[in-house]
């Protein structure tokens, strides 16, 4: 019990829960067509199956944002990587058909992450050798993806075979519209990337460069390595969820996932990644994500003005870093005083 009232998810998960309570209660309900049953308008497994859906995105990519922020970086090129991603493997995709479902599936998966990879690279390859700030890096690259993008797909709207679509929209038992794999694939990434934080070197390597770059140097980690491979794992996020976002919708354009950057990186600060670095989880920045979407997801069911969500969120955003820093002002003045009252030891 103590290790639950001490998690730094607790308090997502129970903000989680009242919220989702709130609009439970509030949200109404309405008589299915078919059955005669009342079906409340949130709590029912098509609008839960869509919420996850919408928020596997955010979350997939968000966990490639929060190791970046961990180690003390920003990567705000996570959308630009995505539409890029997207419309290169469907053009891909067309050059080739016909192909095998199999064959197609496999080669539209390689692409996207081939992508991704080349352009995660670039940005901690320039991170790195320019000794730029992320962001200005990240913004550069963002736009620069972004228009890579524009003109190699002449902004059309390039359909992906339906092989893809099948996979990503596969039932697997649970109905007609109920679509779990998005949600699938969300927890399998939150999975691996808490393994890789929590139970690795290279995770434990990535929380020491955000927390002190210069006495992990002095400790002899290869830094600039370190950094660089965060940036190709933010990058490879954003390309699995290009993969899964155009197979579910059954085409890519250039303005994909624009504007996704803000909910990336709300996701993970929301969920506790501290922009200083040295501290986030990948479980976190999941939970972060479902909240934003649980808020979009609340704002459509009450029927509430749709620009209420920007207002909303950027609140969050704000709220959770102004808690961070506080926080962690209250840590250090705590660690201080008990630092003075400890009694010396003997000589």
């Amino acid at each position: 019990m103590a290790a639950i009232t001490r998690s730094p998810q607790l308090g997502l998960i129970v903000v989680l829960a009242v919220l989702g309570a709130g609009l439970t209660f509030a949200s109404g309900s309405h008589t299915d067509a078919l059955s005669g049953a009342r079906i409340n308008n949130f709590l029912n497994p098509h609008t839960l199956i869509q919420m996850a859906t919408d928020a596997s995105g955010f979350a997939i990519m968000g966990v490639g944002a929060t190791i970046v922020i961990i180690s003390g970086g920003i990567d705000l090129s996570v959308g630009a990587v995505y539409a890029l991603a997207g419309v290169t493997m469907a053009m891909v995709l067309r050059a080739a058909a016909p192909l095998d479902p199999a064959v197609a599936v496999l080669l539209g998966l390689a692409t996207c992450l081939a992508v991704s990879l080349a352009c995660g690279i670039a940005n901690g390859i320039m991170v790195v050798g320019l000794d730029v700030h992320p962001f200005i890096i990240t913004l550069g690259t963002m736009w620069m993806l972004r228009g890579l993008a524009f003109v190699t797909s002449k902004a059309e709207s390039i359909l992906v075979p339906g092989a893809l679509t099948a996979v990503a929209k596969a039932p697997l038992g649970l109905g007609t519209a109920l679509y779990p794999v998005p949600l699938l694939v969300m927890l399998a990434v939150t999975a691996l990337g808490t393994v890789y934080l929590a139970r690795t070197v290279m995770g434990r390597h990535v929380f020491a460069v955000g927390g002190n770059p210069e006495a992990s140097r002095f400790a002899g980690l290869h830094v600039g390595r370190i950094r660089l491979g965060v940036y190709i794992l933010s990058s490879l996020g954003a390309g699995l969820a290009a993969f899964m976002g155009a197979a579910f919708y059954g085409s890519a354009t250039s303005s994909d996932a624009n504007g996704y950057e803000l909910y990336v990186v709300a996701s993970a600060v929301v969920g506790g990644a501290s922009l200083s670095g040295g501290k986030g989880s990948a479980l976190s920045a999941t939970l972060g994500a479902l909240l934003i979407v649980m808020i979009r997801q609340g704002i459509r069911t009450l029927h509430l003005d749709q620009n209420y969500e920007w207002i909303i969120i950027g609140g969050a955003m704000v709220l959770a870093v102004v808690f961070d820093q506080r926080g962690t002002q209250w840590l250090a003045r705590r660690a201080a005083k008990n630092a003075v009252a400890k009694p010396s030891a003997a000589p």
